[in-house]
């Protein structure tokens, strides 16, 4: 059976849920998910395909992630590898921030790294107030306050656009 490995870094789990969606899709293949921050170590030549995403949080990807691209960036040049982001800002899908192309996390991301993947996707995250601590829940409050989103901290949303990720799924059978 084919594979597939799934990295990820996520910090409060959309992105992680997200993977797991995507693997759903992929019932043809053998899927793996790994934690980017616990495992840096991958044989690429093990799967047909990699999938990485990472979550935004207070506008940077983890640092992990571009250690792992610095390392791996033969591999990721060599094999199909595609990459996805996620982050609130995208739930502004009026106003294309929901594409690489209208993303700013998505573009700064590609002007700091040296790979360019073939495939990209950026989805919108969740907002999940009563699982953040203090500091956390506050700087988000006032975040979304400035970017005219949900305040209320008692609420969780998911903004993520399933259908979108669907989507994304398709292109990775075709990649």
């Amino acid at each position: 059976m084919k594979k597939v490995l799934f990295l990820y870094a996520t910090t409060d789990g959309q992105t992680v849920k997200i993977c797991q969606y995507i693997q759903n899709e992929l019932s043809d293949y053998e899927c793996e998910l790994q934690n980017l921050n616990e495992n840096g170590d991958v044989d690429f030549s093990a799967y047909e395909k990699v999938v990485i995403g990472a979550s935004i949080r207070y506008g940077h990807l983890s640092k992990n992630l571009y250690r792992f691209i610095e390392k791996n960036l033969e591999a990721l040049n060599t094999y199909k590898v595609a990459f996805f982001c996620v982050n609130l800002t995208a739930r502004k899908e009026d106003q294309g921030k929901d594409t690489p192309e209208g993303s700013v996390y998505m573009r700064t991301f590609l002007k700091k790294s040296p790979w360019t993947p073939k495939l990209q996707g950026v989805f919108a995250g969740a907002l999940r107030y009563p699982q953040y601590k203090f500091i956390d829940r506050v700087m988000i409050q006032l975040i979304m306050k400035m970017t005219g989103g949900e305040t209320d901290s008692s609420k969780e949303i998911e903004y993520t656009n399933w259908d979108k990720v669907t989507k994304y799924a398709q292109s990775i059978k075709e990649m």
